[in-house]
């Protein structure tokens, strides 16, 4: 500052490169102290204090600096001020040396115990730290994990689980065959709960669901957890994967133990081939770890209480690169091929897509005809580019147009499929490595395509 003295520029800056020196900083916060700076004292003290909690001096300056008592800024750390071991010297006039009388004129005597000492009156501590939040903050950081409470329930509980939703299978367009295969085998045993202890059928499962991406993997599983009326719970990769040892495993182990809290509870794992990679193709044990601990938690080996309520659905668009270890019988042991939407669901996918875009007698079955083997995202690509046509048209003209046959059938032409590559890349699969018939269904669909 300009109207600081010299002395305080040398003390500020000897302080400044010393902060650790208590001694050095006291001194000059008196020296502020003296010049009428009290607030800038107050504030030197108290990092003082931080350097040196149980400094008697610095609280003193302290007090002295906030206007307290000066009986109570003199007072020692224990709350009582320690015995004379002689006579004092007066401090000012009118001031008395001995012990126990006033220290002013007109200030009352304080009372004095039988070994001479004078108690000071009480220091209110809450009303001193309130003075100086704003200067110094808190000395120590609550952790957050310990606010929160440790062990595994607390971390299993921090997983999101949905409520059971309003998705059924009958807002699945179409698909007949996939719903009647969802319910032949795995619906209606968990339906029936009398049939279920007459047959000896366990309450759990595990289903696989396969195909081309975007065919709507993730929608049949919430599907399927709305007709079970069960929690839903939802897997991927970034959920699981952790830079520290044995923090992934503990991971799955929450995941699982939370579904089991929840249950009855649907357990849905996205890119399964991501999360259940073969073991022989891995090489980083991490990566390893992960599936030897799914597939423990998929036995319900590590809970006394078994998987009983808790439902394991996972999808994936290349079940050839899984772990075969995880479709074994008693885990993933249901597979169901997923094909792109047939022509009663995609009547359905566009009509949702164009619900609520200008449209104009659209002829929906030249449209369904024009999209065959599309998935269902590449319908709302389709939808997504004929209101772009228009919308340029429009701009353009400087009038609406709306949305026409023409304008979706022309968007139709220019996109292609992006199901085939993923046919020419599973027809080698079915053909070649269909060991124990796991894609005879894949192998029936690429005959009746004529696509062998």
């Amino acid at each position: 500052m300009a109207d600081e003295s010299p002395l305080i520029r040398s003390l500020r800056a000897a302080v400044a490169a010393a902060p650790g020196d208590v001694p050095l900083r006291l001194h000059f916060a008196e020296l502020l102290l003296s010049e009428g700076r009290n607030d800038e004292a107050v504030a030197e003290a108290a990092v003082a204090l931080q350097h040196a909690p149980g400094d008697a001096d610095a609280r003193a300056l302290m007090m002295r600096a906030m206007g307290m008592p000066p009986a109570a800024a003199t007072a020692p750390a224990g709350g009582a001020r320690p015995e004379p071991s002689g006579p004092a010297e007066p401090t000012g006039p009118g001031q008395s040396s001995g012990p126990g009388q006033s220290s002013a004129p007109g200030d009352e005597a304080e009372p004095a115990d039988s070994s001479g000492s004078v108690e000071p009156p009480a220091f209110d501590w809450d009303a001193a730290e309130q003075q100086v939040q704003d200067v110094v903050g808190p000395r120590f950081l609550e952790d957050p994990q310990a606010a929160a409470g440790d062990g595994a329930a607390g971390d299993a509980d921090a997983w999101d689980v949905d409520a059971p939703g309003a998705v059924r299978l009958a807002d699945v367009g179409g698909m007949d065959e996939v719903k009647e295969r969802l319910e032949a085998a795995f619906l209606a045993p968990m339906r029936n709960p009398e049939l279920r202890r007459l047959y000896g059928k366990s309450l759990r499962g595990g289903l696989l669901l396969y195909g081309p991406p975007g065919c709507g993997k993730t929608f049949i599983a919430r599907a399927v957890a709305g007709e079970l009326g069960a929690n839903f719970l939802t897997v991927s990769l970034s959920d699981v994967l952790d830079m520290w040892i044995g923090a992934s495993e503990k991971n799955i182990h929450d995941i699982f133990e939370t579904a089991r809290r929840q249950a009855p509870c649907v357990v849905f794992l996205d890119e399964l081939d991501a999360l259940g990679a073969k073991r022989s193709r891995t090489h980083h044990s991490g990566l390893r770890n992960v599936v030897n601990q799914l597939l423990t938690e998929l036995d319900g080996i590590a809970s006394g209480a078994g998987n009983e309520g808790v439902f394991v659905l996972a999808a994936t668009n290349v079940p050839w690169d899984v772990d075969i270890a995880l479709r074994r019988p008693g885990r993933l042991d249901r597979t169901l091929l997923v094909l792109p939407p047939d022509a009663t669901a995609r009547e359905s996918i566009l009509r949702y897509h164009l619900r609520e875009r200008p449209i104009e007698a659209v002829d929906l079955g030249k449209l369904v005809k024009a999209t065959e083997d599309f998935s269902g995202a590449d319908l709302a690509h389709v939808c997504e580019s004929a209101a772009e046509a228009a919308l340029l048209d429009s701009a353009r003209s400087g009038s609406v147009r709306l949305i026409t046959t023409k304008d979706l059938l022309g968007a139709a032409k220019q996109i292609k499929p992006s199901t085939e590559p993923w046919f020419a890349a599973a027809r080698n699969v079915a053909m070649f490595a269909n060991e124990g018939g796991l894609y005879d269904d894949l192998l029936a669909h690429l005959k009746r395509k004529r696509k062998l």
